[in-house]
């Protein structure tokens, strides 16, 4: 009976005292405040600049969980796509079925399909990401039904699309 008196007056005990070392004294009280001239200044110091990056840079806008359901975004802004990019995209691989087209994010996505004279099925997620008429603007992702195909045949899809679409951008020009 004695032993487990003692057993749980010492849990307590441990208890109380890791409850005390937490509390902001913590085990040997609160810290005195520094004195020293160089301690002071240093602290001077670097409150202005936090007064003066405050003053020259506005706080961040701060989110909440909630702001995932609100609809806050400017419903007017658009995204542009290279029109040349895009048509050369559809003529170049229109061997491939279209599966769904997204003409606002510039992405369009088919199915498998065999290219004429080919024997292997592929298939192709074309991502049009900028209104320039450049290298950059176009990424294509080709798929074979073994998985994915080299990088050099996709660099040659991705430098047929561009040629097509400088091809079209001269036809444009000559109206």
């Amino acid at each position: 009976m004695k032993i487990r008196f003692l057993v749980r007056g010492a849990i307590l005990g441990g208890i109380v005292s890791s409850l005390a070392a937490c509390s902001s004294g913590g085990i040997f009280g609160p810290r005195a405040p520094a004195t020293d001239l160089a301690t002071l200044e240093a602290r001077a110091a670097a409150d202005a600049q936090r007064e003066n990056l405050a003053r020259i840079s506005p706080a961040p806008e701060r989110s909440t969980v909630w702001d995932l359901f609100t609809n806050s975004s400017d419903p007017n802004t658009t995204l542009e796509v290279n029109k040349y990019l895009w048509q050369a995209s559809l003529e170049v691989l229109d061997f491939l079925p279209v599966q769904s087209v997204d003409p606002f994010s510039g992405v369009i996505v088919t199915g498998f399909g065999t290219p004429p004279g080919g024997g292997r099925a592929y298939r192709a997620t074309i991502y049009v990401q900028d209104p320039a008429l450049d290298a950059r603007s176009l990424k294509v992702a080709l798929m074979s039904k073994s998985g994915p195909v080299d990088t050099a045949t996709a660099q040659a899809v991705e430098d047929a699309i561009l040629t097509r679409a400088r091809q079209l951008r001269i036809r444009d020009s000559k109206l």
